[in-house]
């Protein structure tokens, strides 16, 4: 469906409308198995000699179309969809390195992953190099032959920062590593980091493309333009023994660009089973469908707010990367030309005990710790989200003990204001 447009791409993406005949709607498969059509077929499947339906952990029809929806929306050869964002990153990682090799990340990260890379994939033999967040200094000094990839975010969870894409793209190519972005915060309508020079892209589909917080479940996308047979990716050039000496990097044939997601698909996935449900994939279909309606207004509604939380006395400092005067406006004016998303982080004055106060006194928000829903949300990162990364880490990280974290939905802004401004005034 190469020749239509994102709206219509959301809606129609990866559907065979041959497929079920009768049902208009995407048909939820709840099945754990599929019919092999006789035995040279079933072990053409399982030699990857063809490709096919196995078992649901590996593969599933609903979740088929959302894969290549996906991967559509973000100009990517090819998706698969898991359990969690969580594994989603995690899968990512393992998938490119091993036992003694190093990633370097920015430091700006949602707080499940800083833990999953400082404290969790060391335990694995692999090392994180941590950076401030487009400072390319501290790159070229953390570089070095083990480095395996460059991860970031395009919009940093908390604190909101912008990454430099081109950039990040350019000195990750110069060292011979791929850049993988979470996307999350902007999704493939405001931002789409392959058209920068993004390898990998990660979603946590839980959030915006999902929208009204109704499942679990995550995405990577694979570019299909990273050279695996590069040596110093021993996974995709060593044989594989479960796979009777397969080398990813070389022996795919017509296949050999998605050797990154196909090796995905068929070693951590079907020996380590972070699958998606297809009911939760059926859940995120839907969600796509108004994506690019809902970001537009997730967008506007933050912008406002900010806006006029930047002028409450009871307010120190605001961030969100569209607004004027904000250090990330030139970057999010280039990589976010439609707008820069639902967040909007403040500190409000009085510290994280007025913090605390002020969102008890909340009654339209949901005080909740999560992002992207269709309803605002808020919440103290520093003693919920990040509350398992240490006060140095949360301020190396640019977390600010009394930031608020503001998920802004899709409700009449003047209502949105309003519940805010009760808030300030029982907090105070």
């Amino acid at each position: 469906m190469g020749q239509y447009r994102f709206e219509t791409l959301a809606i129609h993406q990866g559907q065979d409308r041959q497929e079920g005949r009768q049902s208009r709607g995407i048909p939820v498969y709840r099945t754990t198995s599929y019919l092999f059509r006789d035995t040279e077929h079933a072990a053409n499947l399982f030699a990857l000699k063809e490709l096919g339906n196995i078992y649901t952990r590996l593969m599933n029809p609903t979740t088929d179309i959302l894969e290549q929806r996906v991967a559509a929306l973000e100009g990517g050869a090819a998706a698969l969809g898991l359990a969690s964002g969580t594994a989603a990153i995690f899968y990512s990682i393992i998938n490119l390195a091993k036992v003694g090799d190093e990633i370097i990340a920015f430091n700006n990260l949602y707080g499940g992953t800083y833990s999953q890379f400082v404290d969790i994939l060391p335990h694995h033999g692999i090392t994180v190099r941590l950076i401030d967040p487009n400072n390319w200094d501290q790159f070229e000094k953390a570089v070095n032959e083990k480095t395996r990839a460059l991860f970031v975010e395009t919009i940093g969870n908390p604190t909101l920062g912008v990454t430099d894409l081109e950039e990040a793209a350019r000195r990750a190519h110069k060292h011979g590593i791929p850049l993988v972005v979470d996307n999350t915060f902007a999704t493939p309508w405001l931002c789409r980091p392959i058209e920068y020079g993004a390898d990998i892209v990660v979603h946590s589909l839980t959030k915006w493309i999902g929208g009204h917080g109704g499942a679990i479940g995550g995405i990577v996308v694979d570019a299909g333009n990273f050279d695996w047979s590069n040596p110093k990716f021993a996974l995709y050039n060593e044989p594989d023994t479960g796979y009777h000496g397969l080398r990813f990097g070389h022996d795919l044939g017509g296949l050999q660009k998605l050797a990154y997601i196909l090796r995905m698909r068929v070693v951590p996935l079907r020996n380590l089973g972070a699958a998606l449900s297809p009911d939760n994939s059926w859940i995120f279909l839907q969600g796509l469908e108004s994506l690019n309606l809902r970001m537009d207004r997730h967008s506007q509604n933050a912008l406002e707010i900010a806006r006029r939380l930047k002028k409450h006395p009871q307010v120190d400092w605001v961030i969100h990367p569209s607004l004027e005067g904000d250090p990330n406006k030139k970057l999010a004016d280039k990589y976010l030309p439609r707008g820069a998303g639902g967040m909007v982080v403040f500190g409000i004055k009085g510290g994280s005990e007025k913090g605390a106060k002020f969102i008890d006194a909340l009654q339209l928000f949901s005080h909740v710790a999560n992002v992207g829903d269709s309803k605002s949300l808020a919440i103290h990162p520093a003693t919920t989200t990040h509350s398992q990364l240490s006060e140095a880490q949360q301020r190396e990280a640019g977390l600010d003990p009394s930031l608020v974290r503001l998920s802004i939905g899709l409700e009449h802004v003047e209502d949105i204001w309003e519940d805010i401004t009760q808030a300030f005034e029982k907090a105070n």
